[in-house]
């Protein structure tokens, strides 16, 4: 499966909660491919709750979530192809629904990316590595909802 979100904007959101600390490509990328595999299941369960509506559109409220005020740094056509990846063609993706959408992925990635960083400075290194994403989810069985934020 190729990732169709660029690498870019998930590393500026990796950088904004690593604070001081670098950041490996291979952590870029682990963690966009997570963040393409979570939006599409959100898609996915969005998409049930727009069918069980009898509507082939879905809505910001299929997502159960807010429009956001600020927008999102991830880029909403990428997050629009994402959205497709496991869902019927027959399905539309309102563009508020999109733009709900980049914003709960940012808010995912910028746990992972949180969480990585604290994972780094514990391993006494200068770096977010591929190992810290990867033992991010690991770990996440673990931890309640009210744990990971």
């Amino acid at each position: 499966m190729s990732v169709e979100l660029p690498f870019a904007p998930v590393d500026a959101v990796i950088r904004r909660r690593a604070g001081s600390l670098r950041v490996s490509s291979e952590a870029t990328e682990a963690l966009a491919r997570r963040i393409q595999r979570h939006g599409a299941g959100l898609a996915r369960e969005a998409a049930d709750r727009a069918t069980a509506d009898g509507r082939k559109t879905l809505r910001t409220d299929d997502f159960d979530a807010e429009p956001p005020e600020d927008d999102p740094e991830l880029p909403v056509a990428p997050v629009d192809r994402i959205a497709r990846l496991d869902i019927d063609d027959r399905y539309r993706v309102s563009m508020d629904a999109r733009v709900v959408l980049a914003a709960l992925l940012e808010r995912y990635a910028e746990r992972v990316a949180a969480a990585a960083a604290v994972l780094a400075r514990h391993a006494g290194r200068r770096t977010i590595t591929l190992a810290d994403v990867e033992t991010y989810f690991e770990l996440e069985p673990y931890y309640t909802p009210h744990h990971t934020g």
